[in-house]
């Protein structure tokens, strides 16, 4: 999941990760504010609470829009099954907030007309975050004809560069 991350950045050593957290979220739109709820504890934990704006409101979008763009609204759904995962990573200088959701399609950052109540959320993500990019997310144990993990939906991340003293 991190190599993605490295591109045009020093390198991102996974041993280096100071704290980490994941979040299950339930396919409803309610799962937005729990979403903003667990960022402010682990954000607090990590004593990053100055950043939790920023950040909420990325979560928030990312969220969001993985449960509008991600999951079919016919698809039948297992109640044991959280098809969308929060997970934040923190390091010295970075935080990042990944939400992983069973689509492959890209997601694709669209004009919105001035009047639109939506289509704004990846260019606010882009505007709050240093940086965000996507990539497939692999399904443990599955493997494609070339013998590499295959592919089972996505993860679009966004980076927060801290200052070296956070």
């Amino acid at each position: 999941m991190l190599e993605p991350l490295r591109q045009g950045l020093p390198p991102i050593d996974p041993a280096a990760v100071s704290g980490s957290a994941t979040c299950t979220l339930p396919a409803r739109y309610e799962a937005v504010g729990g979403a903003r709820q667990f960022t402010r504890a682990t954000l607090n934990r990590w004593e990053l609470s100055d950043r939790f704006d920023d950040v909420a409101l990325v979560v928030s979008e990312l969220v969001t829009n993985a449960l509008r763009h991600a999951l079919p609204a016919d698809a039948p759904r297992d109640p044991q099954d959280s098809p969308v995962r929060l997970h934040l990573m923190r390091w010295t200088s970075r935080l990042v907030c990944a939400v992983r959701d069973p689509s492959q399609e890209s997601p694709v950052a669209a004009e919105a007309a001035d009047s639109a109540e939506s289509g704004r959320g990846l260019f606010l993500v882009e505007s709050f975050s240093d940086s965000w990019g996507w990539h497939p997310s692999p399904v443990p144990g599955a493997e494609n004809s070339a013998g590499a993990p295959a592919p089972r939906g996505k993860v679009v991340w966004a980076l927060f560069r801290l200052s070296g003293d956070a």
